[in-house]
C-alpha cells in the first residue's frame, strides 16, 4: 500500500537568488548611527544575538528591529526600516573577530550565549560568560 506524506516545510528559507536560508540564526550586529556623541569612527555598539530572516532573506528581524538588507553601503548593509539607523550585520567568526576591524568585546544576548560558545566558539568552559 502506498503512503502519501505531506511535509510542509517552511524552513530552512531557499532565497530568490536559491541559497538556502535558516530560519533564524546567531549574527553579529553593530549599530553604526549609535557611536558615542563627539566621537568619529565606524565602530558603533555591538552585540551578538539571534535574527530570524524573512522568506526572501533581505530583511532580518531582531527584537523588534526590521533590519533591511541595503544594495549599497559604506561600512553598513543593513538599515532599520522605522528609524532610518544603519547596521552592519555578519555572521559570528570562530575566532571571535566579528568587526569589520576584528576582535573588540562585545556583549551576548542571554538567549544564546550557550549555543554561541559550544557551536559557534568551540569554547563549550566559556558557555557562562556574557561578553566575547
Amino acid at each position: 500500500m502506498a503512503m502519501s506524506v505531506v511535509c510542509r516545510m517552511t524552513w530552512p528559507v531557499t532565497r530568490l537568488d536559491g541559497v538556502s536560508m535558516p530560519a533564524s540564526r546567531i549574527m553579529y550586529i553593530e549599530n553604526k548611527s549609535a557611536q558615542k556623541a563627539g566621537t568619529h569612527g565606524v565602530q558603533g555598539p555591538a552585540v551578538i544575538g539571534r535574527v530570524t530572516f524573512s522568506k526572501t532573506g533581505r530583511t532580518l528581524y531582531y527584537k523588534g528591529r526590521k533590519l533591511m538588507k541595503t544594495g549599497r553601503g559604506y561600512k553598513y548593509n543593513h538599515f532599520d526600516e522605522e528609524t532610518g539607523e544603519l547596521f552592519w550585520v555578519s555572521g559570528p567568526k570562530k575566532n571571535g573577530e566579528d568587526g569589520l576591524y576584528g576582535y573588540r568585546p562585545v556583549p551576548i544576548d542571554e538567549d544564546v550565549r550557550e549555543e554561541y560558545w559550544v557551536k559557534v566558539r568551540g569554547k563549550p568552559t566559556r558557555a557562562g560568560e556574557a561578553m566575547t
